[in-house]
């Protein structure tokens, strides 16, 4: 018989489990606690729960776990964590340091489906959606090697495509009796899936942010097929619509690509596009690598672009390179195992 993984559960529905075993319902945050508030591996350590009740329940479900296969640390403190699942798989998380606000940016997917071009990860396809129970157990694995302040949906594979087991991942990140982080600091980032965006935002609370990275549908066309489905018109109302609570901003992330779409140009229209939504602008420099043909913007470019939009009193981060050296962007390290082992 195949066991159940407890970690595919949110707490609702573990309860409904456990119910619909004749048990009492309370046990339900019982285990909750002893899974994510003391890091269990198994039922046999739940010593608030009877003998019975323990064995009854290693009989027919389990707690299940990643550890990393390869972990790299970069200069800057940046890791890189690469897990190994259990069809053969892998997928790749990055912890991100900071003066106590660590950040990991996890996985959704094994590869993507989206093919943007200027992404590593959509060069190996989608391959399958990660379970609720994958998507947690990233986190439960890093935070056994560092504290985690923030978490970000915007590691390989898109979000939104794979919203069930996201949202429920979610559901357990933000739960008391669960992880406990607050709803300040979960994102989930997306190229652009408009129904899911509205579907998101009213299944649970989150920050919001669009990886946008044009400011024209014929370049967002070339560069993010999603545009073709979805074009900017479509996504800027889905975000204004986007549920918001008081004083939070939806974040539009904007890979700057040299000669691409750097230019004050492409600054000025980014600004009249967005500039009835509460927003703030997350300028990250093309990471170039192997097989593509764009390239980093100049120092110049990246310094023009973010004067112009701090100028107009839009919120602007430009994002410092991190990991550079142990090839952090997404899917390099899964792909440069998978060309050493192949």
């Amino acid at each position: 018989m195949t066991k159940i993984d407890i970690k595919n559960f949110n707490l609702a529905e573990l309860e409904q489990f456990l119910s619909g075993k004749g048990k009492e319902r309370f046990r339900a945050t019982q285990i909750f606690k002893w899974i994510y508030q003391h890091d269990a591996a198994s039922f046999a350590e739940m010593s608030n729960l009877s003998k019975t009740l323990r064995e009854e329940l290693e009989e027919i479900a389990c707690i299940s776990n990643l550890a990393p296969a390869t972990v790299e640390t970069g200069g800057d403190g940046t890791r890189k964590y690469l897990f190994s699942l259990e069809d053969g798989e892998a997928v790749e998380s990055v912890l991100i340091p900071d003066e106590g606000r660590n950040t990991l940016c996890i996985s959704s997917q094994v590869g993507c489906a989206m093919a943007c071009e200027f992404c590593l990860t959509g060069t190996f396809k989608l391959t399958r959606n990660l379970s609720t129970a994958e998507i947690v157990n990233q986190v439960c694995a890093v935070r056994r090697d560092a504290e985690i302040r923030n978490i970000v949906f915007m590691g390989m594979g898109e979000p939104l495509h794979n919203l069930d087991n996201v949202v429920r991942a979610i559901q357990i990140l933000l739960d008391g009796n669960g992880l406990q982080f607050s709803n300040r600091r979960v994102t989930v980032s997306t190229s652009g899936l408009v129904p899911q965006m509205a579907e998101l935002g009213k299944r649970v609370t989150v920050n919001l942010a669009v990886s946008l990275n044009a400011t024209t549908d014929e370049l967002r066309d070339r560069i993010m097929p999603v545009n073709r489905r979805y074009p900017m018109k479509e996504l800027l109302r889905a975000c204004r619509e986007f549920p918001l609570p008081s004083r939070r901003k939806i974040t539009f992330e904007y890979v700057m690509i040299g000669g691409v779409n750097d230019s004050i140009e492409d600054a000025k229209r980014l600004l009249r596009l967005t500039s009835d939504i509460p927003n703030k602008v997350n300028l990250i420099p093309f990471n170039e690598h192997e097989g593509c043909g764009f390239r980093s913007p100049t120092r110049g470019a990246i310094d023009a672009f973010h004067k112009y939009l701090i100028d107009r009193n839009v919120t602007v981060i430009t994002r410092d390179s991190r990991g550079g050296d142990i090839s952090a962007a997404c899917g390099q390290l899964k792909g440069r195992m998978e060309k050493k082992s192949g």
